[in-house]
C-alpha cells in the first residue's frame, strides 16, 4: 500500500472504489471498476458501465482456493457469452486493486491471480478467483518414463514447428460439428503425419481457439480431413483458416525419425518396466537377476 493511500485511509473519510483488470491469454486486457465513472491508470482505463462487482477478498494462509468471485453482467460491450463459452477467459490474469477515485496515483495492488470456474445463469456470470497460491497445488518435477515430456515445439523439445513440412495454414472447405474439418493440403504430408499435433484457428470466429488432432486421414477426392478430440467452443466457417501442426506420439523412433530430433528427446526409453522390476529371477529366461544384456 503506498504511504499516500495509507495516510488518506488514516483521516476516516474516505474516497476509495476497487478496479481489476483481466488479461485473456490472447493478450486482450478488460478493465472494470465499481466507481460510478471510468477510471484510468497502468495503462487501462477501467469502465464503471460494466455491471461488473466483486465480493470481499478472504485470503488464507493455506493452498486453499481464496474466498472470492467476481460477478458480472453479459454484455456485448464487455465480457460476452460468446467468448465465456468459447474458453477466452480460461485461466486468464486477474488484477485488483484499491483506488483513491480522486488521485488514481494512490492505489494498492490487493490480489492477483486467475479466473477460476465460471458460471453463467440469468444474463449474469459468476467467476471464481484463484490466487498465487493455486500454483503450489500443481506436481512439478520431472518423471521417470518410457516417452518424452516435453511439448512438441517448446523450448525442450526445440523442433521449430514453422519450418516446411511441420505446419500448414490452410481454408477450411468442409467443416462438421466443430470438430471435423476438410481442406486443401499443400503440404503433401503422409496420412495421419497430423494426429496428436494442433490444430489453431487463424481467422473467424473461433480465431485463436486450439484442439489436438485425433485423426488426420486423405479423402478419395484429394483433401484431407481432421478430427479433433474435442469440439472447438466457438463456430467455425468454410472459408476461414486454420494452421495444422504436426503431431508426436512420444517415442524414441518418432523423435529420431520424423522430426531427427533425438538428441533433445526427454524420455528414458531404456528404464525397466514394472513388470521387470518386479519379477523375480529365473535360471531358464533372460531375468536372472544378473546384469541386462
Amino acid at each position: 500500500m503506498t504511504e499516500a493511500l495509507n495516510a488518506h485511509l488514516r483521516t476516516g473519510l474516505t474516497n476509495v472504489c476497487r478496479c481489476w483488470r483481466i488479461t485473456r491469454r490472447d493478450g486482450t486486457r478488460l478493465g472494470f471498476t465499481d466507481h460510478d465513472r471510468d477510471l484510468a491508470f497502468d495503462g487501462t482505463t477501467f469502465r464503471a458501465d460494466t455491471g461488473m462487482t466483486a465480493r470481499a477478498l478472504v485470503q488464507s494462509t493455506g493452498l486453499s482456493v481464496d474466498n472470492s468471485e467476481a460477478l458480472g453482467i453479459l454484455s456485448d460491450s464487455a465480457v460476452t457469452e460468446a467468448d465465456i463459452e468459447a474458453g477466452r477467459y480460461d485461466g486468464a490474469e486477474v488484477r485488483a486493486w484499491l483506488v483513491n477515485w480522486r488521485d488514481v496515483t494512490q492505489r494498492s495492488l490487493r490480489f492477483r491471480g486467475q479466473l477460476g470456474d465460471i458460471t453463467r445463469g440469468g444474463g449474469a456470470f459468476h467467476a471464481e478467483l484463484r490466487g498465487l497460491t493455486e500454483a503450489l497445488n500443481l506436481a512439478v518435477g520431472r518423471s521417470y518414463q518410457p516417452v518424452c515430456d516435453a511439448v512438441l515445439g517448446d523450448r525442450s523439445c526445440k523442433v521449430d514447428l514453422d519450418q516446411p513440412g511441420f505446419s500448414a495454414e490452410v481454408a477450411v472447405t468442409v467443416v462438421t460439428d466443430n470438430r471435423r474439418f476438410r481442406f486443401v493440403d499443400p503440404s503433401g504430408a503422409a496420412p495421419r503425419w497430423f494426429e496428436r499435433g494442433r490444430l489453431i484457428v487463424t481467422s473467424g470466429a473461433a480465431e485463436g481457439l486450439t484442439g489436438v488432432i485425433r485423426e488426420d486421414q486423405m479423402r478419395p477426392e484429394g483433401e484431407r480431413a481432421v478430427y479433433l478430440w474435442e469440439a472447438l467452443r466457438a463456430p467455425v466457417e468454410v472459408g476461414d483458416t486454420i494452421r495444422i501442426e504436426a503431431g508426436c506420439d512420444k517415442r524414441a523412433a518418432t523423435c529420431k525419425a520424423k522430426f531427427a530430433n533425438l538428441i533433445n528427446f526427454r524420455g528414458f526409453p531404456h528404464i525397466p518396466g514394472e513388470d521387470w522390476l518386479t519379477s523375480v529371477p529365473r535360471s531358464s529366461d533372460s531375468n536372472t537377476g544378473g546384469k541386462r544384456p
